[in-house]
């Protein structure tokens, strides 16, 4: 078949690899000017560890990993405050044994796609009908089979579907790399303040920078097209705070891949419509909260690439829904106490979320977090032959 994907991250290049192993002529589109590089520290656990694996790229991804210590609560002079080791339930809590940069991780995609697949930068998809597909730059051209894996604001979910929920969370989040004078010791460190102010930093490769986040739990919705008001807006929020923060405000400002967006879900009834499918957050963002964006992206392209493999179309992709589902359905239901649990609003709260990580190796708060770190894996993979590289 002549396939189309948008997006060019990480579900995008994941389906690309595999549709492209089974023959098929697959072209990606891609709204950036070439492959963005950067970006935060994402999880390759449970079922998306086991994808990566049958892929054949585990030894590719191994030379990317982040060390990291784990999760650290500090307060406002730094000092730890509640710790979570990276050794905890195994190597799959908060951070995970296996994290990577999003970049790190696109890359390896990339760089294994690039001798079978064609990658059309600086374009994005405007219209689909009848599987001819209309594009902002390029002539309309048509495809067999058209995927969109280009994430939360998907060209390819708006042109082709109508029956989307895309449900803010009420966070609002901006990420970016930036210098700091204290060394954060390799571990991912938070800081909440109250008033549903979060502020993380998390190692890079370069020990002289860190990839930071701002984060508030606020229903105030700001353009995510005007980097200005979302600026003002976090330097306003954060205007009184102490800690590493007033040297984050600064370098928010000037850092290269400095992103903002609104924390949503995408709930849909179906991912698939005529001969077009979604995946990853495109069809079922569960956002950062759960941890869970990477393996479902992961495990989408491999069951929907998979399953295409094995069937003719429309058996395929009722068959990738029918697989998927679950998963994801589970996967969305936020950690307890939701965006509150991430962005307490009071001193009580935070003390509370920080007695949470401290308690979380005793009955019950155990088996609750253990709960919370299975889903990652609660899926039933098919071993589809076609994943293994040639």
């Amino acid at each position: 078949m002549r396939i189309l994907i948008s997006g060019a991250s990480i579900a995008g290049p994941a389906c690309a690899l595999l549709l492209s192993r089974q023959g098929h002529d697959v072209t990606v589109v891609e709204r950036a000017p070439r492959l963005r590089p950067g970006g935060q520290t994402v999880d390759l656990r449970g079922a998306g560890r086991t994808v990566i694996e049958r892929m054949g790229l585990a030894d590719s991804v191994a030379e990317q990993l982040l060390d990291q210590r784990g999760l650290a609560y500090v307060d406002d002079a730094g000092r730890h405050r509640a710790v979570m080791p990276v050794e905890a339930f195994g190597g799959h809590g908060i951070v995970s044994s296996h994290e990577i940069l999003r970049g790190d991780l696109a890359k390896v995609l990339y760089d294994a796609t690039t001798s079978s697949v064609s990658y059309v930068w600086d374009d994005t998809v405007t219209a689909i009908e009848d599987g001819r597909v209309s594009f902002e730059k390029r002539r309309t051209e048509t495809f067999d089979l058209i995927i969109g894996a280009d994430g939360l604001h998907s060209a390819v979910r708006k042109a082709a579907f109508l029956d989307v929920d895309v449900r803010p969370i009420g966070i609002q989040t901006t990420w970016f790399t930036a210098a700091v004078d204290q060394s954060i010791d390799g571990w991912f460190l938070m800081h909440n303040q109250p008033g549903g102010l979060v502020a993380t930093v998390r190692p890079s490769h370069n020990p002289a920078e860190v990839k930071a986040g701002l984060s508030v739990r606020t229903n105030v919705e700001i353009d995510r097209r005007n980097p200005e008001a979302q600026w003002q807006f976090f330097e306003e929020r954060f205007a009184e705070s102490g800690w590493l923060i007033p040297q984050l405000l600064r370098e928010m400002r000037t850092a290269p891949d400095y992103a903002f967006d609104s924390l949503a879900q995408v709930r849909m009834q179906s991912w698939t419509t005529g001969r077009v499918a979604l995946v990853g957050d495109a069809g079922y963002c569960p956002t950062a909260l759960t941890g869970l964006g990477t393996t479902l992206a992961l495990v989408g392209a491999y069951v929907l690439a998979g399953e295409l493999d094995r069937h003719d179309v429309e058996t395929a992709l009722g068959n990738y829904d029918a697989i998927m589902r679950p998963f994801v359905t589970d996967a969305q239901n936020l950690p307890p106490m939701g965006t509150r649990g991430f962005a307490p609003g009071t001193r009580f709260e935070i003390a509370l979320g920080r007695a949470s990580i401290r308690a979380m190796n005793r009955w019950p708060m155990r088996s609750l977090f253990a709960a919370e770190f299975a889903k990652a894996g609660a899926i039933d993979l098919p071993d589809y032959e076609i994943a293994l590289a040639n």
